[in-house]
């Protein structure tokens, strides 16, 4: 055992704080942590957790929705680490992309936000403010024809999808709805016939999977499957035999014979520990040319965690996450009403 490691666990033990970790945190973090999960999931146990420390070792939105779910639990990280998806749109883009809409003659009243869980606060407050819920990748669906009920046959609701084009264009080909993309929040587009209009951000990760990599894995392995998040591009999820949220790709693979091959188009931590050895390991994956490493959860390492315990050690807390009350208040509205369409 290393000698970071050793007093990482020490102070753990002593300041009987809790360790929280995103699925693709690096294998030093993960191993230690208390518990894993994907952002929601993982938000909820954190804020659920008896202690008052949290440790969060993810992206910043995500320690900012224990602070929404949980705003008397005190949340340090030890890298403010920014998910470059969740910085594509602050609150200020979010009310010039609404205002662009409302140039084109949408009115206000009629325009219905979601915001994918992967989104800051503000922007989270902004959408409870205007009536619309969060998603997440696993309940997207759910929460979409919930918002195609709003409104009534004499009020259709547009519906303003943020951040993630991808997840966006994805969910409205498999509904059937006719959707166009707000490109960079300012340029309009053709907007005239959609019914669901996309904010054009994306997960710099699961951009790097291309059609070519599916075709490239199918023609090298007869009888592989291609499992695909909703953030890949579109052209990409088309091509695969399974789409699904993080914990569902999890479940997915985990439940497949030893001796199936399957590539999978996620992030690379993930995926290298999504099958034991001797139970598929071997036969498991990256649907990529290259390493799809998400750089921002690669940020914490384990010199960071002692450096965080070490200033609570001294009283001093290092990076602890604070949020605007007004914006706490607006985004629990939104994510309370997304946990009661998808039944919590």
């Amino acid at each position: 055992m290393s000698e970071i490691r050793s007093r990482v666990l020490e102070l753990k033990s002593k300041l009987g704080v809790a360790i929280a970790a995103h699925y693709y945190q690096r294998d030093e973090i993960v191993e230690i942590a208390d518990f894993m999960g994907d952002s929601l999931e993982l938000s909820r146990r954190a804020a659920s957790d008896p202690k008052e420390f949290l440790i969060f070792c993810g992206v910043g939105f995500m320690a900012q929705s224990v602070k929404i779910i949980a705003p008397f639990k005190r949340v340090l990280m030890p890298k403010i680490a920014c998910c470059s998806m969740a910085k594509m749109i602050d609150g200020e883009m979010f009310d010039r992309a609404i205002g662009s809409l409302m140039a084109q003659g949408v009115a206000k009243d009629d325009i219905l936000p979601i915001a994918y869980i992967n989104s800051n606060a503000d922007v989270k407050a902004r959408v409870g403010k205007m009536g619309g819920s969060i998603c997440t990748s696993a309940n997207a669906e759910r929460i979409l024809r919930w918002a195609l009920e709003q409104g009534g046959a004499a009020s259709e609701k547009r519906i303003f999808f943020a951040p993630d084009r991808c997840l966006g264009l994805n969910l409205a080909a498999k509904m059937g709805l006719s959707a166009a993309v707000l490109r960079s929040g300012l340029d309009l587009g053709d907007l005239a016939n959609a019914r669901m209009i996309c904010f054009d951000g994306f997960c710099s990760v699961h951009q790097l999977f291309t059609p070519r990599d599916v075709d490239f894995y199918r023609e090298k392995y007869a009888g592989i499957l291609i499992a695909a998040h909703p953030e890949c591009d579109p052209a990409v999820v088309a091509k695969a035999d399974f789409v699904g949220s993080t914990s569902q790709i999890i479940k997915f693979a985990r439940e497949l014979p030893s001796k199936q091959k399957i590539a999978v188009g996620t992030e690379f931590n993930l995926v290298n520990r999504l099958r034991e050895a001797g139970k598929g390991k071997e036969n498991t994956f990256v649907l990529s040319a290259t390493k799809p490493e998400c750089p921002t959860m690669n940020e914490t390492r384990l010199s960071d965690l002692l450096a965080v315990l070490e200033s609570i050690d001294r009283g001093e807390f290092i990076n602890e996450i604070f949020v605007d009350e007004n914006d706490v208040k607006f985004a629990r509205v939104a994510l309370d009403r997304m946990l009661d369409i998808s039944g919590k």
